[in-house]
C-alpha cells in the first residue's frame, strides 16, 4: 500500500510544482520539454521496457504520436488551470476525466455497463457542474480571468489521454513500452518548439527551465512508477488501487490546496468534491 501513497503523493506534488512555477519565473514549455527528457530517461534506465513491439508492423505508431502532442499540451492546460483554478478544483477535473473515458469504454470498446458505473458516471457529471463554479472571493484565480475553459479542458484532455492508451494497449504493445516511445516524441517535438522559440526571441533557454524540468520529470516519472508498482503488489485488487489513487488525489489535493494554499471554495465546490469522491468509489465498485 505504500506504492500506492507514494504515487499520490508525486501527483499532487506535480500540481504543486504547477502552482509555484509563476512565482519562480519558470518557462511552463520549458520545463514540460526538459521534464520529458528526464522521464524518457528514467522509463528506459529504471523500467528497461522491451521495445520489439514498436519495430512490429502493427506497432499503433499514430496514436502514439498524437500522445507525443496530447501529453505536453495536456501539462501545460494543467498548468494554467492550476493557476487559475486552484489545486483543489484542477486536481479533482483531472480525476474526473475517467468519466469521458468510462464512457468511451462504453461507447467504443464495447465495455458492459452496470448500475454502480452508471450511478458513478450521473454522481461525477454533477461533481464536474459543482467544481466549475467559480468561489465567490475568487482568490483560487489569482491572474483573473474564466477558469471553466481550462477545467474543461484538463477534463477532456486527461480522458483523450486514457483513450490513446487503451487503443495502445488494444494493438498488443506494453504499456510501459509505449509510455517511453511516447515520452521520447514528445521531448524531440517540444525540443524542437522550444529551439524555434529561443532562435525568434520569443523566450530564451534558461538553466533554472532545466532544474525545473528535472524535477517535474522526477515526479512524473515517481507517479507513474509508484502506481504501476502498487498494481504489481496488489494484483488482485486493481480496483483498490485505481479508486485509491484517485480518491488520494482528490483528498489530498484538496488539503494541500485549501490549508497550503489558502484557496476559497465557494458550497458547490465542496459538493462537487464531495460527489466526486463517492463517484470514483462507485465506479472502482463496478469494475471489482
Amino acid at each position: 500500500m505504500h506504492y500506492l501513497v507514494f504515487s499520490v503523493f508525486c501527483s499532487v506534488l506535480v500540481s504543486v510544482l504547477l502552482k509555484l512555477a509563476p512565482r519562480q519565473r519558470l518557462d511552463m514549455p520549458q520545463v514540460v520539454t526538459w521534464n520529458y527528457l528526464v522521464a524518457s530517461v528514467l522509463s528506459a534506465v529504471l523500467l528497461q521496457p522491451s521495445l520489439a513491439s514498436l519495430q512490429a508492423p502493427h506497432a499503433p505508431w499514430a496514436a502514439l504520436l498524437c500522445l507525443a502532442v496530447v501529453l505536453p499540451a495536456i501539462f501545460l492546460m494543467m498548468a494554467r488551470a492550476v493557476t487559475r483554478a486552484g489545486i483543489v478544483r484542477s486536481d479533482v477535473a483531472q480525476r474526473l476525466s475517467l468519466l469521458l473515458s468510462l464512457l468511451a469504454a462504453f461507447l467504443v470498446f464495447g465495455e458492459t455497463a452496470n448500475g454502480w458505473k452508471l450511478a458513478g458516471l450521473g454522481l461525477g457529471l454533477l461533481a464536474i457542474l459543482g467544481i466549475s463554479v467559480r468561489p465567490r472571493a475568487g482568490a483560487a484565480e489569482p491572474t483573473g480571468g474564466r477558469a471553466w475553459p481550462w477545467l474543461l479542458a484538463v477534463w477532456v484532455g486527461y480522458a483523450l489521454v486514457d483513450i490513446l492508451l487503451k487503443k495502445v494497449a488494444l494493438s498488443g504493445t506494453p504499456s510501459m513500452a509505449a509510455l517511453l516511445a511516447s515520452f521520447s516524441l514528445a521531448f524531440v517535438l517540444m525540443l524542437a518548439l522550444q529551439l524555434w522559440r529561443h532562435l525568434r526571441g520569443i523566450a530564451r533557454l534558461q538553466w533554472r527551465n532545466g532544474v525545473g524540468g528535472a524535477l517535474l520529470g522526477l515526479l512524473n516519472f515517481g507517479n507513474i512508477l509508484f502506481y504501476v508498482r502498487a498494481h504489481q503488489h496488489l494484483p488482485d485488487s486493481p480496483a483498490v488501487v485505481f479508486a485509491g489513487m484517485n480518491i488520494g488525489v482528490v483528498v489530498l489535493g484538496a488539503l494541500v490546496g485549501m490549508l497550503g494554499f489558502g484557496e476559497r471554495t465557494s458550497v458547490w465546490n465542496r459538493v462537487g468534491l464531495a460527489l466526486a469522491v463517492v463517484a470514483i468509489g462507485l465506479i472502482a465498485w463496478g469494475t471489482w
